[in-house]
């Protein structure tokens, strides 16, 4: 039983496991990626291998499905302070969720679970589902039947909550757009994946904006008494680029706020802006993030004082930058990473995004696309495997890093549906793809759902042994 394990000393996972986790990568999976970024004509990098494990290759791990799991899909076999409401702790050196009844909690989540909108998926769900809530009951059922707990951003969490007394709803997260829709405002544009700026500076010190952030925020108050809510992002991968410094000094308008505050730091920090350096670029960055997330993290804790805040889900440079971390650890409760760039998540960078924060993180978009979908693929961030039941391994292998870790609350696969080719109503980053555990028909990847499945049916027993290993380990130096 799980809680047997949780509660005694873990010597059943510590009998003959002082391998290192390096010796389990034995599978080989080949993978390419799309040239995006490089000017050429649209195709794909050339086809390479990477090293994978699976909860098959574990040394010395015996699989066991989770058992006395609550209705959120937290474990029972231990419980700590309950708030009423999801928060995050550090228990034994590991970080955790903390469900509203004190029960410790990974977040297994899907983005965007949405009713598809093009003709293909509308066809199909009228045969399938008929109405908006025997699609939601359906889709919670199959999702928590994968392992599933959680609806991540862009999800329809009011029509996925809404679905009575018989099964528990996933725990959601809100996607809120403070300096998106100021932005809009101020001639922001839509890009590959996300918002583009003037300049590629944010408008945050605009005087304007933080009453914005206050008046944008009072609509949150409608959820400062859900229980099942588990956080809020505030915005999507804003430009924090690596020489927002020279960008911010290089606007036209002399009376620009940005310009005017970037001046102004550098002198305060007598700072030539004819030697500029990355350590400035860096404190630089840290200053704006600093600046944007105080603001915003004001607005929301003033309207919901009850959820947490996980961040802007940081995806490029910033997320390497010791100043950005640190500024972020200030203010949010978990840092959200969209974090496509590794088959393996990079130890250093886990390590760091704790260390430098003081916080845990979550990561909020990743995928790998299949090439037997038949679909483009060339749309989107990732890897193209070969099948989905390398898309699966793709998944074990990716998540198994995030539990052993000791650092990570929770995952948010982007997404629930593939991209439809035929709606071009959409981001440039969402065509044509097969991001999704279901097809455009609605029909299951069941390879990759098997192996997802797999892995979130045993998260809990998975990561006693990581932390069984971790010790005995540390106690055989």
């Amino acid at each position: 039983m799980l809680k047997k394990y949780l509660l005694l000393p873990l010597l059943f996972f510590a009998v003959n496991s002082n391998a290192q986790s390096s010796d389990e990568y034995k599978l080989t999976v080949s993978a390419k990626i799309s040239n995006q970024g490089t000017g050429q004509k649209p195709g794909f990098r050339e086809w390479k291998d990477y090293q994978t494990r699976t909860i098959a290759t574990l040394k010395n791990y015996q699989p066991s499905e989770d058992e006395n799991l609550d209705a959120y899909g937290a474990t029972k076999a231990r419980q700590v302070k309950a708030t009423g409401f999801f928060y995050v702790t550090r228990v034994d050196g590991r970080w955790w969720s903390v469900d509203p009844d004190g029960y410790l909690f990974i977040v297994k989540g899907v983005n965007d679970i949405n009713i598809g909108k093009s003709d293909n998926n509308q066809t199909s769900f009228k045969k399938l589902y008929r109405n908006p809530s025997n699609w939601s009951f359906k889709t919670t059922q199959m999702l928590r039947g994968f392992g599933f707990n959680a609806a991540g951003a862009w999800s329809d969490y009011e029509e996925l909550t809404d679905i009575g007394n018989k099964l528990k709803p996933l725990t959601y997260t809100v996607m809120l757009d403070f300096m998106g829709s100021y932005g809009r405002t101020k001639g922001a544009y839509q890009q590959s994946g996300h918002l583009g700026y003037p300049d590629n500076a944010i408008f945050v010190f605009d005087p304007e904006f933080e009453k914005y952030c206050d008046q944008y925020a009072k609509k949150i108050a409608e959820y400062r008494l859900d229980k099942n809510l588990y956080g809020y992002f505030s915005d999507n991968e804003l430009p924090f680029y690596r020489k927002s410094l020279d960008n911010y000094l290089s606007k036209k308008d002399e009376g620009d706020p940005g310009l005017i505050a970037a001046k102004t730091w550098m002198n305060e920090h007598h700072y030539d802006k004819a030697a500029i350096t990355d350590n400035m670029r860096n404190e630089f960055l840290g200053f704006v993030v600093d600046r944007y997330l105080s603001l915003v993290s004001k607005a929301i804790k003033k309207y919901d004082p009850n959820h947490m805040y996980i961040g802007c889900r940081f995806n490029g440079y910033e997320k390497t930058v010791k100043e950005v971390m640190t500024a972020a650890g200030k203010y949010l409760d978990v840092i959200s990473i969209n974090y496509y760039d590794h088959w393996t998540p990079d130890n250093n960078d886990m390590r760091n995004w704790t260390a430098w924060s003081g916080k845990p993180f979550i990561i909020t978009e990743w995928y790998v696309k299949g090439e037997d979908s038949k679909m483009g693929n060339y749309s989107g961030a990732g890897w193209v495997v070969k099948t989905q039941q390398e898309r699966g391994l793709f998944y074990q292998n990716y998540t198994l890093g995030l539990l052993e870790s000791g650092n990570c609350v929770g995952w948010h696969w982007f997404k629930y549906q593939d991209n439809d080719p035929s709606n071009k109503n959409v981001d440039p980053s969402n065509t044509d793809a097969n991001k999704g555990i279901l097809n455009n028909l609605y029909e299951i990847y069941q390879p990759l759902a098997d192996k997802m499945t797999e892995l979130n049916q045993q998260t809990y027993h998975l990561i006693d042994f990581f932390d069984a290993r971790k010790k005995q380990n540390a106690a055989g130096k």
